[in-house]
């Protein structure tokens, strides 16, 4: 039997009974599979790779060994709330690179949209390469690699973080728990195995991060104030009850500055936009109407508490004909 098919008769995991006997299935399978060696995984802090980890470290302990590359693109908290629950909680074996310099240097001036994609993934390749060749003993890859990866690319899927390690770095093999599950099912799992619901229920979030969202050449200010506006965004979305009812949201910056006035004075400040859409497939996406209250108080936290930004406005468009992200 493919052991990359999902069988016919495997029942979906909807219930918490049903995932802790996955959990359990699983935990046994690693074991068997890994024995006393150990296992290296990127660890992003989204959903599949949050989860392998937490479910390994679950079967293994030490024996895993997670590196969280902080390419300086991450949304506001994301890199502390891995080191809080990763090691501060679950007492993983992680490695945390803060490679904020590295990556914000390479990009510097870089507006291409692909470009800046190439050169993230790139770095990150070799971030990851050159941690991995520190480290000793290490006989297996494990990935986050879920059904939906392997139904869309045929049975073959380069890890969605790592992009692919030199043909040098052999390993025994990959260790893959939840590569039968679709998202659904892997966002109830890693609930049952006790990760924070802001971590299981991480909205899609791009590999590039915040630098497609930092339109154009990402600059460090401009950068910080993405991530601030980003960050009053989802706390009011959250106050307002709005976090599990809309699919996605996030805001941008672009790279052009627009007329405003203060205390008097005329200045040259950054626009914010606000993207929010509510899809099934992602395929096609509807924009949701917001409340117009929850909207202005949005609006006013970021022109207050955001340096830098004179205007908000609210994207509109559906998709298609505009696409989900801005880059």
């Amino acid at each position: 039997m493919d052991s990359n098919k999902r069988p016919d008769t495997m029942e979906r995991i909807t219930t918490p009974e049903l995932a802790e006997a996955f959990i359990a299935e699983q935990v046994a399978a690693v074991r068997e599979q890994v024995g006393d060696k150990k296992v290296l995984l990127a660890l992003s802090g989204g959903v599949d790779s949050s989860v392998v980890a937490a479910l390994l470290i679950k079967a293994i302990g030490k024996q895993l060994v997670c590196v969280h590359v902080n390419h300086g693109l991450m949304r506001k908290g994301e890199s502390e709330q891995v080191i809080e629950v990763f090691k501060n909680q679950l007492d993983a074996n992680l490695i945390y690179i803060d490679a904020t310099d590295r990556f914000l240097d390479k990009l510097a001036g870089v507006a291409a949209p692909e470009t800046k994609r190439k050169i993230i993934g790139g770095e990150f390749v070799r971030v990851f390469e050159e941690e991995a060749r520190k480290l000793e003993g290490i006989s297996f890859l494990a990935q986050g690699t879920i059904y939906p990866d392997i139904l869309e690319s045929d049975g073959v899927k380069a890890h969605h973080n790592v992009g692919g390690l030199p043909e040098d770095m052999q390993f025994e093999g990959l260790v893959e728990p939840v590569k039968l599950l679709f998202k659904d099912e892997v966002r109830v799992v890693g609930k049952a195995l006790g990760l924070p619901a802001s971590m299981v229920d991480r909205q899609p979030f791009p590999g590039p991060g915040l630098g497609v969202r930092c339109l154009g050449a990402i600059t460090r200010d401009r950068l910080h104030a993405l991530r601030e506006s980003d960050a009053i965004l989802r706390e009011e979305f959250d106050n307002a009850g709005l976090t599990g009812k809309v699919w996605q949201f996030f805001t941008v910056v672009p790279d052009f500055t627009s007329t405003g006035v203060k205390d008097g004075k005329r200045l040259d400040y950054w626009p914010v936009i606000i993207r929010a859409v509510n899809t099934v497939d992602a395929m096609a996406c509807t924009v949701p109407e917001i409340d117009w209250a929850v909207l202005q108080k949005i609006t006013n936290r970021i022109l207050s508490e955001v340096d830098g930004v004179c205007r908000v406005c609210y994207d509109m468009s559906p998709k298609p004909i505009a696409t989900i992200e801005w880059e």
